[in-house]
């Protein structure tokens, strides 16, 4: 009788469980450095934010941020806003970091507010979409914020839907054709749905509002004062 082997690790990566359940608050660590690998090899994964779940991807990658474009049908007009572990992480990814921004990143992250700085050279047009300009937010959510550390780079942060179809809040609302583009799905079970984050482009003085969301304009004028 021929003798069966079991399969390297990594090749078990590359065919993994499409949706793993993952506790919203202790995320298993063997199943985010899972989905960080797949994140570290131009993989695509879904995973829960604060309120919407989302599509993972490297920042870094240009094939990996075609991915996220393609799955989406989202026109590279829209850039995408991207996801990090620390503000140190903001070294590599931007020009300048105003006054204005580190009194705000101070208040509000990690959490719903999305800073928009001058893009540094080294960021792909692909996600500032031309403008020069980059979206940039920590998650507050444990899973999100467990596996942009575990990946060891910026990832994507946009909602996992087709580009103009309301988010989801729950696995079981999004569309299989997006589940099987996806190499990995990190089912969190229901999140808490309503608007998605405050963009705040703090390349002006004063900051201009972009998209009201999860942050009322009310405190960010509290931190920034009249």
């Amino acid at each position: 009788m021929p003798e069966t082997s079991t399969p390297r690790p990594e090749a078990r990566l590359k065919k993994p469980l499409r949706v793993i359940r993952i506790d919203p608050d202790h995320p298993a660590p063997q199943t985010i450095h899972q989905a960080a690998a797949l994140i570290q090899n131009q993989g695509v994964v879904v995973f829960p934010t604060q309120g919407l779940y989302g599509l993972a991807a490297d920042a870094r990658d240009s094939l990996a941020i075609k991915k996220i474009f393609h799955i989406k049908h989202r026109p590279e007009t829209n850039p995408l806003l991207i996801l990090i572990h620390s503000p140190m992480d903001l070294e590599e990814l931007v020009t300048h970091i105003p006054d204005a921004a580190h009194r705000l990143m101070q208040a509000f992250w990690p959490g719903g507010l999305t800073l928009i700085f001058k893009a540094a050279p080294r960021v792909s047009d692909l996600l500032t979409a031309g403008t020069g300009k980059i979206g940039v937010r920590i998650p507050s959510h444990p899973v999100a914020r467990a596996l942009v550390k575990a990946a060891g780079r910026p990832i994507t942060g946009t909602s996992a839907n087709r580009s103009g179809a309301p988010g989801c809040s729950q696995i079981k609302d999004l569309s299989q054709d997006l589940i099987r583009a996806a190499d990995l799905v990190l089912n969190a079970g229901p999140l808490k749905g309503g608007t998605g984050s405050t963009i705040l482009d703090v390349t002006c003085d004063p900051p201009w509002v972009i998209r009201q969301g999860r942050i009322p304009f009310d405190s960010i004028r509290q931190v920034l004062g009249p």
